[in-house]
């Protein structure tokens, strides 16, 4: 396989030969599952003895669960259905976690049934229910981050203050739980790695408090938060893991077992949407803006574009022409449903309804973030190489 450094917009061949020979009538992700098996044997070498947790909530199309099964991955699953996916692959049910801290009873017996025996936690009623259903497991206390650098940081949703977790940690031995240490997320799409640094200080001190009070921790989950290319350089995945680790052994030392859980980095560049023009409009004679209508929008598979954090980059076949400034939206009659205006994107002048627009590096949080069919248009297809 020979693909282009990461951070260079430059085609990767076998997904853009692919991308330009097919005929679709609806917008369709492309995916290339040898892109994924590259970036994952990329990340394993900068990683060293961290053991990969693939995010299957990332994308969870089937056939890439099998390679990264096949290629020895982990999985960190969501819900019951992600532990029926991976299972169904061949995963072995002690390389799945967990990771949601919000469960429902009967899934965290089926896991504990199924054979997964590690879980999150973040508060008491959740290890309540996990000595309840599935007594005797071990459990990561979550912890919340607030001065993530990420272009997306995670909400207050996920995670507990420094301040409750050695309670929730003994609270976990008198349900007869086994405690085994902490885990973090840094943020969605951190861009360099040293944008760790002040993440990592804080959970640190968290995990040097827990073991003071007696707690023997030996797993250090240190989620996502590797990036994919959206147009801002980044470094490649091998380089970007090895420095993570590299500030990870500095505030930790040796841990025993260390997990980490890339999404996005792992399956984002294996991906290309096929979409079409709509229309192009202005509001107003005396717009500098054109509207660019897509038939792809927030609820058909690009609901990343929340909060322009996730800057997708599009191709077109006029792209040798002039460039102007233009408002991005999807095809549903929700008004909610606008992809980029705050930061206009650049597209060429001459684009016009009907034209294809294939948008670059989004096989991640598209075709698991694509609805049934809001207002009739069509979920997202996938088409697998």
């Amino acid at each position: 396989m020979t693909y282009v450094a990461q951070g260079a917009f430059a085609p990767v061949s076998r997904l853009d030969s692919a991308v330009a020979d097919m005929i679709v009538d609806k917008p369709t992700l492309v995916l290339d599952i040898d892109r994924v098996e590259f970036q994952y044997h990329q990340l394993a070498q900068g990683l060293g003895e961290a053991h990969i947790h693939y995010a299957v909530k990332a994308n969870p199309t089937r056939e890439i669960i099998e390679r990264l099964v096949n290629i020895g991955s982990h999985f960190d699953a969501a819900s019951r259905a992600e532990i029926e996916l991976c299972l169904s692959q061949g995963a072995a049910p002690e390389h799945i976690s967990f990771g949601n801290t919000v469960k429902k009873p009967a899934d965290i017996a089926f896991a504990h049934h199924a054979g997964v025996d590690i879980f999150a936690a973040d508060a008491v009623e959740e290890l309540e229910k996990i000595a309840e259903n599935a007594p005797g497991a071990q459990v990561y206390i979550r912890v919340l981050v607030e001065n993530s650098e990420a272009d997306w940081p995670l909400s207050r949703k996920f995670g507990c203050r420094s301040d409750m977790v050695n309670d929730l940690m003994a609270r976990a031995v008198e349900l007869g739980l086994r405690p085994v240490g902490l885990s973090f997320h840094v943020g969605s799409q951190t861009r360099r790695a040293d944008m760790w640094t002040g993440v990592l200080d804080a959970v640190a001190e968290i995990w040097k408090s827990a073991r003071e009070a007696g707690f023997d921790l030996d797993l250090l989950n240190i989620g996502g938060g590797f990036p994919a290319f959206y147009g801002e350089q980044i470094d490649g995945p091998m380089t970007y893991a090895a420095r993570v680790m590299e500030l990870v052994r500095a505030r930790f030392g040796k841990v025993a077992r260390v997990m980490a859980e890339p999404g996005r980095g792992l399956v984002a560049e294996s991906g290309a949407i096929i979409a079409e023009v709509l229309l192009v409009s202005k509001k107003s004679d005396s717009d500098t803006h054109r509207w660019v209508y897509l038939d792809i929008g927030r609820f058909s598979g690009l609901a990343e574009t929340e909060g322009e954090a996730i800057r997708y980059q599009f191709v077109t076949a006029r792209d040798g022409d002039e460039f102007g400034p233009c408002v991005m939206a999807g095809p549903s009659c929700d008004s909610a449903d606008v992809l980029y205006e705050k930061r206009p994107v650049m597209l060429p002048t001459t684009l016009k309804s009907g034209d294809r627009i294939v948008i670059r590096n989004c096989g991640a949080y598209t075709s698991s973030y694509s609805s049934v069919g809001f207002n009739g248009f069509p979920p997202l297809d996938v088409v697998v190489l």
